[in-house]
């Protein structure tokens, strides 16, 4: 099997794989697109752009966050969060809600070690076509 047929089997029968993620397949392109994986945004200064990407595990709009959407994306590193205003939300929402990988461009804030993106501008990644799926809260 592909490393691609292995992950889509892998996500069919048990919903997730053993092997690498799926990202760490892409990371060569990543760096070439500017992609930090999630590991290195502790070093990155706040208030600087950068652009994270990775596979959507969690969506949230909680009533209380003023129609915020907050999103947490995977690596082969571990997870970023990133906060979605609700103008980009509603310009962007069958991306938002749909795409299983995303690439997300914004400024990181990193305080008292809480780091997340508050997101400017979201792309679809092509990953892997495996089914992965999202626990949405929405």
């Amino acid at each position: 099997m592909t490393d691609e047929e292995r992950l889509v089997a892998d996500f069919r029968a048990t919903g997730l794989t053993v092997g690498p993620h799926p990202m760490q397949y892409r990371r060569e392109e990543m760096k070439k697109m500017w992609i930090y994986r999630a590991s290195d945004l502790a070093q990155i200064p706040n208030g600087r752009r950068i652009r994270v990407g990775g596979c959507v595990i969690a969506r949230q709009r909680p009533g209380t966050a003023k129609g915020m959407m907050f999103m947490s994306l995977e690596d082969e590193t571990g997870i970023a969060n990133a906060i979605v205003a609700p103008d980009l939300l509603q310009k962007n929402r069958v991306l938002l809600i749909s795409e299983r990988f995303l690439m997300i461009e914004g400024i990181l804030q990193n305080q008292d070690n809480v780091i997340h993106i508050r997101a400017e501008r979201v792309s679809p990644l092509r990953i892997t076509q495996a089914e992965t799926a999202s626990h949405d809260f929405h």
